[in-house]
């Protein structure tokens, strides 16, 4: 199945709103404009083999223009304006005596086209100089041995450029070999491109317009989800806090669109992230968290929040398709994979766009970044967040959580018991910034608001850390054989 018909399909079967249908990149369109493409640069004699061979050619020569390797050279950028549209430019470099081109491996039609085409140019440059018609152009300058590199030639860059175009119209028997720069006017390659980034732009709008409006409802769903949780509104709220807790503990690990282990480092492809999240739903039945949210606003919130992924899984796949359409399939894809259409292009015109149209091309959105990247961010950030996570509140010298806490002049928190042991052993520095602290540091440093805090949203895991305290307090004073079970009275 052709590319263009897997295209539509899979617009058709992902279920996208019809603006988004709408917005994507006509590729039936862009198709049609290739074949003008391809067509004109048949009739000037510039066919793919032919450009293939001039560059191929070019980078054999030897000789006194062996430092130059292109016999073309194709620019999508050709004439920078202050318009977003790629202006594209074709430069042909070919060896000319007395005006006629000689590149022996040039169709005769094709040699006629350059020598035209460079003949025009000679005799704009002639009158400039003031030669009159019909005399020939003299100077006692000889020819020089190689010419610039094809990025630093222009077509104004003179005297060294005019110079050599009178070289060219003395008359000599042995007249010397030159390598001419010859601009070839194109017309449809133009048309092509100025769709290509008009739909790109437009699509950077449709995705910029969804990121804002996605963006409102995790906004809005994180504000939900701190209401229905937060513990002071009683013990069903405490409880719906633990479940919240275990479900993004779980979403975490599931890493649904982005991974941050070695093994997988980076973000999803759209099929990946299909998968985790279905991983993460069969998770959250079977340990039956819904089920155990005991408010019916933290269930709702519960859905949305599935909403608001399965929508981020949506404009990922819409992402993906439009990537995969204009550059992702340039790079080595499946046998079975289609060409795509900037590949296409590369294919019947040798002009070489597939590595140069993605660095060239103004995208925001859809060839800068991935929409689905910034959300997550703001899943992250707006929800998340919300609910307290033990790992963020833990001492960083016993792993468990940092009650009584006590913060250092540099801010680093600690519980109280580690802190007193590192101070009875003469431990001056902080172990994570080396900050000359911990001898200073008394009762001044217990921190009221953070301790309310960790009771508040941690009171099971305090509760348990007050017990090891004593636990551990005890042995020190009676020994270790200390216990903290209830005495029996003899």
């Amino acid at each position: 199945m052709k590319f263009a018909q897997e295209f539509k399909k899979s617009l058709q079967q992902e279920g996208f709103p019809q603006k988004w249908v709408e917005s994507a990149i006509p590729y039936g369109q862009l198709k049609k404009c290739l074949k003008k493409v391809t067509r004109e640069l048949d009739e000037l004699g510039l066919d793919k083999d032919t450009l293939a061979q001039l560059a191929a050619d070019q980078s054999a020569a030897t000789g006194p223009f062996s430092g130059h390797h292109h016999g073309w050279k194709y620019d999508l950028n050709g004439e920078p304006s202050k318009s977003n549209h790629l202006r594209p430019k074709l430069t042909v470099f070919v060896h000319l005596r007395n005006g006629v081109a000689v590149d022996a491996t040039l169709s005769p039609s094709t040699r006629q086209f350059l020598s035209r085409i460079a003949s025009d140019r000679r005799s704009s440059i002639a009158s400039a100089a003031g030669i009159p018609d019909g005399q020939e152009a003299t100077s006692t300058a000889t020819a020089p041995a190689s010419i610039p590199d094809a990025s630093s030639a222009d077509e104004g860059s003179e005297p060294e450029d005019a110079a050599q175009s009178l070289l060219d119209l003395q008359p000599a028997t042995k007249a010397p070999l030159m390598l001419r720069k010859v601009e070839v006017p194109l017309v449809f390659d133009t048309e092509f491109f100025d769709i290509l980034q008009t739909d790109v732009s437009n699509l950077d709008i449709l995705q910029g317009q969804e990121q804002e409006k996605l963006k409102g409802e995790i906004v809005a769903l994180g504000q939900e989800i701190t209401k229905v949780s937060k513990p002071s509104n009683g013990k069903r709220a405490k409880d719906d806090l633990a479940k919240w807790r275990d479900i993004f503990e779980l979403y975490l690990d599931a890493r649904i669109f982005f991974s941050n282990r070695e093994t997988d480092h980076g973000a999803r492809s759209s099929a990946q992230a299909t998968k985790q999240l279905q991983w993460f739903q069969e998770q959250v039945l079977q340990r039956k968290l819904v089920q155990g949210l005991k408010l019916q606003p933290s269930r709702e919130a519960f859905n949305k929040f599935l909403n608001v992924n399965a929508m981020l899984l949506q404009n990922l796949k819409f992402q993906e398709i439009n990537q995969l359409a204009i550059t992702k399939i340039l790079k080595s894809m499946a046998a079975d994979c289609s060409i795509s259409l900037l590949k296409e292009f590369d294919k019947r015109t040798s002009l070489g766009v597939a590595k140069t149209f993605p660095v060239a091309v103004h995208s925001e959105k859809l060839l800068a970044g991935s929409v689905a990247k910034d959300l997550c961010a703001q899943v992250s950030s707006e929800i998340i967040s919300m609910v307290p996570q033990l790992d963020d509140y833990l001492c960083p010298i016993c792993f468990a959580i940092a009650y009584w806490p006590i913060r250092l002049k540099c801010d680093h928190i600690f519980c109280s018991r580690c802190l007193v042991k590192m101070q009875r052993k003469g431990e001056r520095f902080c172990p994570l910034c080396r900050g000359d602290v911990i001898m200073a540091a008394g009762m001044e440093n217990f921190d009221a608001a953070h301790a309310a805090f960790l009771k508040e949203y941690f009171p099971r895991e305090v509760k348990e850390k007050i017990k090891a305290n004593e636990l551990e307090r005890g042995k020190e004073i009676f020994g270790p054989d200390y216990t903290d079970r209830p005495c029996s009275v003899m």
